[in-house]
């Protein structure tokens, strides 16, 4: 099977995301905003997944932007973490690169796809 870039790296940052989940929950003693992107940050990939293995075009295009979608959110719970203090700048920088790293690519899958022509009327 070809290597699928955006499903490795949503994975990566999933697994990243529950080590941080695990570093807020144990020595912070965060429970909240940890759950919300612990939540947010893994449900990127399984929608990409989810996309990639879909029935349908229309399919592919409405999980990859759900997907699109968790990353952004994933984003908001990091720039609040990192503005609290929660986590220090060097976290915040590589999550935050990665997580855009991901937005930007898919917003470019999902903009390559026209709506009009994989929604069958």
């Amino acid at each position: 099977m070809k290597e699928n870039i955006i499903l490795n790296k949503s994975k990566n940052f999933a697994l990243k995301i529950i080590k941080l989940y695990k570093i807020l929950c144990n020595e912070n003693k965060e429970f909240v905003i940890s759950k919300q992107i612990l939540r947010s940050g893994t449900s990127i990939g399984a929608n990409i997944r989810e996309a990639i293995f879909g029935q349908t075009k229309a399919d592919f295009y409405f999980k990859m932007n759900i997907a699109r979608k968790e990353a952004n959110e994933t984003e908001y719970w990091l720039e609040l973490l990192n503005e609290s203090d929660y986590i220090d700048s060097k976290i915040f920088k590589e999550l935050s690169f990665d997580c855009k790293e991901i937005i930007k690519l898919l917003t470019s899958i999902t903009k390559t796809q026209k709506i009009d022509s994989i929604i069958d009327y």
